[in-house]
């Protein structure tokens, strides 16, 4: 048995999930967990990252010391709770924090410093994820695909793993045949947005605000008109494209609309874009399983069930694993899958030239 930790800060940029897992025979086991929220100053200047600035590589270089300050002491605290010493954790998974995303470009950029990680930690850690399948072709993304493979998938039944960070993406799980998936457009980010700019709330709970608007259809036909939701996969996206600037850009043709209108109008983008991609499957899926801070959203989930009528809409705790904490158990999953030089990418996911062997070792 071995017990490996990922830690993750997603494109939501609320704060640090920190999972144990224990790894006995190809069974993955959540042992306990840790939260650390982001620092607002922090949150600011990654979020001024992810856009072109002024001296971009001293700020880039000063926010990944912090984060990595942060994650070390989250992970300090994990190892305190769960009552294990550094010592017995193989390695650290470490996405690090995605401040650009550019696969037609051919670069991603991560800030983590896991060097500083393994000197403050004493842990092994395992980092840049990305890099390697994007150096074969591919996206870069999702890379959670495998994972939700090995963990929920089943040889009898279609499902489809939607986890809903900041953006949504879906894995296709159809027995007999090759893992596939895809990038589905926002999840939460142009939602938690829109609310910061109107209401000074960092997440709309449970969908409350949206259910209060009316779905204003010009406006929804406006930004699903972007190509990227036409497009094919394998895909991917980020914050470079989906942002504030872009609902403007879309609003500016409208004149007024309500803000509570515009969110139930986001919330009903999320859901079409993910319902869509449902679709696009080879066998419609009988069992929908959401992961992600969006599984806590009540009104999106309505949404979808809606959407999908033929097919079970549950969150992953149904399957047994908390839907906050599947993302940060995929990276220590992957920490493993490099230590063991098993290759973790899926072509059919990202469109790489083939099977890669994903991250950088650097050793406690």
């Amino acid at each position: 048995m071995h017990h490996y930790i990922g830690i993750m800060s997603g494109t939501s940029l609320d704060g640090f999930d920190c999972a144990l897992i224990s790894l006995h025979h190809g069974r993955c086991e959540l042992i306990a967990t840790e939260y650390a929220p982001m620092p607002v100053d922090l949150r600011a200047e990654l979020l001024a990252l992810s856009r072109p600035g002024s001296d971009e590589l001293a700020r880039s270089a000063i926010a990944e010391q912090r984060w990595a300050a942060i994650a070390a002491s989250c992970i300090t605290q994990l190892l305190i709770k769960a009552d294990i010493d550094a010592k017995h954790i193989r390695a650290i998974g470490s996405h690090g924090q995605t401040v650009r995303h550019e696969p037609a470009r051919s670069f991603t950029i991560q800030l983590a410093n896991s060097a500083l990680l393994a000197e403050l930690t004493g842990i092994t850690v395992v980092s840049d994820f990305r890099r390697r399948d994007m150096a074969a072709g591919g996206q870069g993304a999702p890379l959670v695909p495998p994972f939700h493979e090995a963990v929920f998938g089943s040889s009898e039944r279609v499902r489809a793993v939607i986890n809903i960070g900041g953006f949504s993406n879906i894995s296709w799980l159809i027995p007999g045949r090759p893992v596939t998936g895809s990038d589905c457009g926002p999840g939460n980010v142009l939602l938690d947005a829109w609310i910061q700019r109107h209401r000074d709330q960092s997440y709309d709970a449970n969908g409350d605000w949206a259910a209060e608007g009316q779905l204003q259809q010009p406006l929804l036909a406006r930004l699903l008109s972007e190509s990227f939701f036409s497009e094919k996969g394998p895909k991917s996206t980020g914050r470079e494209l989906f942002n504030l600037e872009w609902l403007d850009r879309h609003l500016e043709h409208l004149g007024h609309v309500p803000t509570v209108d515009v969110q139930r109008t986001l919330l009903e983008l999320t859901a079409r874009a993910i319902a869509s991609a449902v679709e696009e499957a080879p066998d419609e899926p009988m069992e929908v399983l959401v992961c992600g801070g969006g599984a806590h959203n009540k009104t999106l989930l309505a949404r979808l069930s809606a959407l999908m009528p033929n097919s079970r809409v549950a969150t992953t705790a149904e399957y047994g694993v908390p839907p906050d904490w599947v993302e940060a158990m995929a990276f220590a999953w992957l920490a493993h899958c490099c230590l063991e030089l098993i290759p973790a990418n899926r072509p059919s996911v990202t469109g790489a030239k083939g099977l890669r062997v994903l991250g950088a070792i650097y050793p406690a």
